[in-house]
């Protein structure tokens, strides 16, 4: 009696496994310790944002000043089939459209606002212990102050937008977080000794930067809360000291640039 064979066929081949992309993040975002597979390698590289290098900064343990950018206008939309960061330049008829003054709607005075914070000698000599941008909508993210902020607005806006989809964004060939979503609010980042002071051109105290500088404690911290939006006022809830420090209306970048000035002349910084 033959025995019977059963009829050779193609096998059917496994299906391989396809992992969420957001399940792939979530994993690396973790930070376990363990070391990484090659596939999630391969995913972190994809999420890294290429031309943002870190800038070498001399660090000490001499007191510092952080900066707190309020009421940043970034807010994202679908216009048409892609995401958008919103500005008033690039979006007024879609702004207009959906009853929104174009007016409002000025990232690039973030921008200019941080490069000029980051730019600036204070910061290359290892004073600027950290930024934090608070967005009208209320997201409150950490810039580190050793990353290099794009020269074009074009570049940032883009920065901006994967920063507010993704919630962070890692440094080139490395797993450190250069910008990163924080939770509110954000005086527990703050340090103990600090001192918080907010500006206004409409505030009662009116004093020259350099003199205010000058009269704090070189053993005290200090928090400056800038404005980063084109009109209205920040909130003074969490300051210490609310001051004017021109007789005119100043952007946010020559706000810090004032601030920077001060404390180089303050600190012997050239």
């Amino acid at each position: 009696m033959v025995r019977p064979y059963a009829i050779k066929g193609h096998k059917r081949k496994k299906r391989e496994e396809n992992y969420d992309r957001e399940e792939v993040e979530q994993s690396l975002e973790e930070g376990t310790g363990a070391t990484a597979t090659q596939d999630e390698k391969a995913e972190e590289t994809a999420l890294e944002l290429p031309g943002i290098p870190i800038v070498p900064s001399n660090s000490n343990n001499k007191t510092g000043v952080t900066f707190i950018l309020e009421r940043a206008c970034l807010e994202v939309a679908k216009v048409g089939k892609t995401y958008q960061l919103l500005s008033s330049e690039d979006h007024a008829n879609f702004l207009r459209k959906n009853n929104k003054n174009p007016a409002d709607y000025r990232p690039d005075i973030l921008h200019q606002a941080l490069l000029a914070i980051l730019d600036s000698p204070l910061n290359k000599a290892g004073r600027v212990r950290a930024v934090y941008v608070r967005t009208e909508k209320g997201v409150l993210f950490e810039v580190k102050p050793h990353v290099r902020i794009p020269r074009t607005y074009k570049r940032f806006s883009g920065i901006m937008l994967q920063l507010l989809q993704k919630l962070s964004i890692t440094a080139v060939g490395k797993r450190e977080k250069l910008l990163r979503v924080i939770k509110n609010p954000v005086t527990q980042y703050l340090p103990v000794n600090s001192r918080k002071i907010g500006f206004s051109y409409s505030s009662e105290k009116s004093i020259p930067m350099r003199d205010y500088v000058a009269a704090v404690s070189d053993d005290v911290d200090l928090v400056f809360v800038v404005g980063a939006m084109a009109h209205g006022k920040i909130n003074n809830d969490y300051t210490d000291d609310f001051i004017a420090i021109s007789g005119y209306p100043l952007s946010a970048a020559w706000c810090t640039f004032l601030i920077c000035g001060a404390l180089m002349q303050k600190w012997n910084i050239f």
